[in-house]
């Protein structure tokens, strides 16, 4: 089932954009799904400190547009690292999207905890662009020692949050070669706080200079923590409650492809007020509505009260997923 919704929202974008994908963007993201019974493969995580699950959320992005699109939610025992997984699931995707897009652009961008060398090694064979944070070291701190103390004298002179934007030749003592990192060297400020260091690291094989990379790719994966509060607040993802692991990633799924729904509606409401709104309102909005059905054999006719409050976005969203108005 997991295959056959990414092979479904694959076909589907491949279909909607045609010959325009220049680019395609995977982000993947961890979250805990607290447990409070007797599940299988239920373990603590000290990372979030309770008992759960460790889900992954999948999605992808093509070209530059700022909607990132669900395509996986991989259940996994509680107490799984960050990158448990990782690759069994890249490595299918990227296999996927090869198949129905061609020579397309692929991008990997992750966060710290899938910083693994046979994660980056399994990228570099690849021959994908990634963008990959990694934690921070004393070695790392060193590089960007000096463009740090830059960032607090500019930030001293301001009285703002500063930053600078540098690179190093890296290599762990785990990898097999160096690679390229990109860090941030910030300076940050809150009214009535001392000011504090927070120095970001990313690892990459992007050429382009490093605040791009910084500011104009690895951070444009931020959208996809509203995605994963759409799956958990808009439609209860996590209710794994059932006591059996595969009924708990069974109904994962199922809720994941309710989520894909909901993105196809935003995507026909481009050209509506709810083309930004999130699930819980089209939900509202588009779902809850009490509406006179009437069948035929040849056809079934909704009849919308004239009260209706949105009544004109949902009669454009109804005809742009290919109803007929009478």
């Amino acid at each position: 089932m997991g295959h056959a919704i990414a092979d479904t929202v694959i076909a589907r974008h491949a279909k909607r954009l045609k010959k325009r994908t220049r680019r395609i963007t995977i982000d993947m993201d961890p979250t805990d799904d607290p447990t409070y019974g007797g599940q299988q493969l239920t373990f603590f995580n000290k990372h979030y400190d309770n008992w759960c699950y460790l889900p992954v959320a999948c999605f992808l992005q093509f070209n530059d547009e700022s909607d990132q699109y669900a395509f996986g939610y991989v259940l996994r025992p509680g107490d799984s690292t960050a990158h448990y997984g990782a690759i069994s699931i890249l490595k299918r995707t990227i296999d996927k999207l090869r198949r129905a897009f061609g020579q397309v652009t692929i991008r990997v961008r992750l966060d710290g905890g899938f910083c693994s060398p046979e994660v980056l090694e399994f990228l570099d064979e690849q021959r994908v662009q990634y963008v990959v944070a990694i934690a921070k070291n004393a070695v790392l701190k060193a590089f960007s020692e000096p463009l740090m103390e830059k960032a607090r004298l500019d930030s001293s002179t301001s009285g703002q949050t500063e930053h600078c934007f540098g690179e190093c030749d890296y290599e762990a003592d785990s990898w097999d070669d160096e690679r390229r990192v990109i860090f941030k060297a910030e300076v940050v400020r809150h009214p009535g706080r001392d000011p504090k260091d927070n120095p970001r690291f990313v690892v990459t094989n992007l050429k382009s200079q490093p605040a791009f990379v910084y500011k104009r790719v690895y951070c444009q994966r931020a959208p996809i923590e509203n995605r994963i509060k759409e799956l958990l607040y808009g439609l209860n993802i996590d209710r794994t409650s059932c006591t059996r692991f595969f009924a708990n990633q069974l109904r994962g799924l199922l809720t994941l492809s309710a989520y894909i729904l909901f993105q196809e509606l935003r995507l026909n409401a481009s050209q509506t007020g709810l083309a930004n709104a999130q699930v819980s309102t089209l939900r509202e909005r588009l779902l809850k509505l009490a509406v006179w059905v009437k069948r035929s054999t040849r056809r079934i006719v909704f009849h919308l009260p004239d009260s209706a409050p949105w009544r004109h976005e949902w009669t454009q969203i109804a005809r742009a997923l290919g109803a007929v108005p009478t």
